[in-house]
């Protein structure tokens, strides 16, 4: 709400009067706050301005390292996310984004039909983390943008700090943060304010937990968020459920703001993180889509920034179950469904083949031309006047595998943008692959992530390289040394001495013909760390790769 001017103090005694005589009408005909421009809070649940219901379902990006990736929001969307949590700095810590920055964010978001929470990373861990700053200093950077997002309140949710205390003097949380947001208010934000747990964002003390009413009456607007971060302090259903109950029950706003499978502090239980979120209608943000670092890559969702290779994690957050493509519907203000747009994109270029093995072709197309946007293509193989999806990409160029030698095989490309309108078929391409030896209806890609000592986390992608879908899967392998997985994500493990059997979860059950899954692993180990080089897959063995 944006500050008023006060009565001049000539017309203050009659304003007095009026006002005693009109009391007892305003209280009957005037609400308590006014309604924002743009995202509301009300009796708990977060609302779009035409008062649909917003549930959060997205990731978080770190655009403030990887400014030269912003082209990952179309990825992310591609993937079925509704909102992203972007990375900025006030410039205390790491390379200010500036004004003009923060309005291409912005617009990127916009355009790939995504509603955008920006937050400062600086905060973070204030109070232990040498250089972290205020909240006070968070609340003059976005200040000093504030021309960026004058007018997006129906598309930008402004998250004052990330975790903007670790464990040393987090008491101070509750009275920092009524005057972060105050300070905010009197500058004119209209937009909804998030605000992270201390803790490092993760509440054990509970200090947001017990004071968010406080902190939310203190916001004259009554438009602020609750965000808590879930990793290895809520390591088991009953923790979470009860935390985000509480809320609930307080019809206080409450999302996950950052999350993971795994943690360096303890094992986060996503699946109930996911359950829960769905059952009680709240909004998630899991971390993060790539470029995590200081050992902790294995919260990377896709590897370098490709979308075509999914890690485990990100397997399970965007293709599990209560995961986001099962559960994310895009804000109403992007005008989905009815009355939204329903102009397809240009049909793409034709294909051209490269790169033709007797397994594999490389495809590549001209993009095609959307007024919001194109957010991805699907490549479809043809046969007998039947289309099968073989690969989905963001980009114009793909690789198709698990071909069969020596045989012709026809390709075209589809587009697609956000509002789920498919172009034109493209033009076809056939080609023809090369004589091969003889073909295995798997390939399995194994890799080591991240090692440390007497540990490592690994990676093992598994391809349906036959002709039908693999529907449950049981996948062996025996590691050469002395490994000993301790935990997985993607399958259920069994281990007897070097012999690894892994059963696979309800949500990587299935693999297409010419699909993958990806699973992941911690492990043990006390010396040489060698790959294993064989793998069966239900009993057949497997080519690896």
């Amino acid at each position: 709400m944006r500050p008023r001017t006060p009565a001049s103090p000539r017309t203050a005694g009659l304003l007095a009067v009026l006002l005693g005589l009109l009391l007892p009408f305003l209280a009957l005909t005037t609400p308590a706050h006014a309604a924002p421009p743009g995202f509301r809070v009300e009796n708990g649940r977060l609302l779009e301005a035409s008062g649909n219901d917003f549930v959060m379902r997205g990731v978080n990006h770190a655009h403030t390292w990887y400014a030269d990736r912003l082209g990952s929001l179309a990825h992310i969307k591609a993937k079925g996310a509704n909102t992203v949590r972007v990375v900025l700095s006030s410039g205390d810590r790491w390379t200010r984004n500036d004004t003009a920055d923060v309005a291409g964010v912005v617009a990127q978001c916009k355009q790939n039909r995504l509603i955008c929470v920006l937050e400062v990373h600086d905060t973070t861990g204030y109070g232990e983390q040498s250089g972290a700053v205020t909240l006070s200093r968070a609340a003059d950077y976005w200040i000093s943008v504030q021309s960026a997002l004058a007018g997006q309140e129906d598309h930008v949710i402004v998250n004052i700090g990330n975790e903007p205390y670790g464990n040393t003097g987090y008491t101070a949380w509750t009275a920092d943060t009524k005057a972060a947001i105050q300070k905010l208010r009197n500058a004119g934000f209209d937009h909804t304010i998030m605000v992270d747990a201390p803790n490092w964002g993760q509440d054990w003390a509970f200090t947001m937990r017990d004071n968010a009413a406080s902190v939310f009456a203190a916001d004259p607007d009554a438009n602020t968020v609750f965000s808590i971060h879930m990793y290895g302090v809520f390591d088991t259903a009953a923790e979470i459920s009860d935390y985000l109950g509480r809320f609930v029950s307080a019809k206080l706003p409450i999302v996950v703001g950052e999350f993971g499978h795994n943690h360096s502090d303890g094992d986060p239980d996503e699946d109930t993180i996911l359950a829960v979120t769905r059952q009680l209608g709240l909004g998630y943000l899991g971390w993060s889509w790539s470029g995590n670092g200081g050992g902790v890559e294995y919260l990377d969702m896709v590897t370098n920034f490709d979308p075509n290779q999914l890690t485990g994690w990100g397997e399970r957050i965007f293709n599990g179950a209560d995961g986001i493509a099962a559960t994310s519907e895009e804000a109403a203000v992007y005008g989905s469904g009815s009355g939204g747009d329903t102009t397809p994109p240009t049909a793409p270029g034709a294909p051209s083949a490269s790169a033709v093995t007797s397994s594999s072709v490389t495809l590549t197309w001209g993009a095609a031309i959307d007024a919001n946007g194109v957010t991805g293509y699907d490549v479809v193989r043809i046969a007998g006047g039947a289309e099968s999806t073989v690969v989905t990409t963001a980009g114009t160029t793909a690789t198709v595998t698990g071909l069969t030698p020596a045989t012709s095989h026809t390709f075209a490309v589809y587009a697609r943008d956000a509002a789920g309108n498919r172009s034109q078929r493209s033009a076809t391409v056939t080609v023809t692959t090369s004589s091969g030896g003889t073909t295995r209806a798997c390939e399995i890609g194994y890799r080591v992530t991240g090692e440390w000592p007497g540990g490592f986390q690994g990676e093992v992608t598994v391809r349906n390289t036959g002709g039908s879908a693999v529907n449950g899967w049981t996948l062996r392998w025996t590691f050469p040394a002395d490994q000993r997985i301790t935990h997985m994500w993607g399958g259920t493990p069994t281990q007897s001495g070097s012999a690894v059997s892994v059963v696979s979860a309800s949500y990587t059950a299935s693999i297409p013909a010419s699909g993958s899954v990806s699973l992941g692993f911690t492990a043990s180990r006390t010396g040489a760390n060698p790959g294993p080089t064989a793998f069966s897959l239900n009993g057949a063995d497997c080519s690896v790769a």
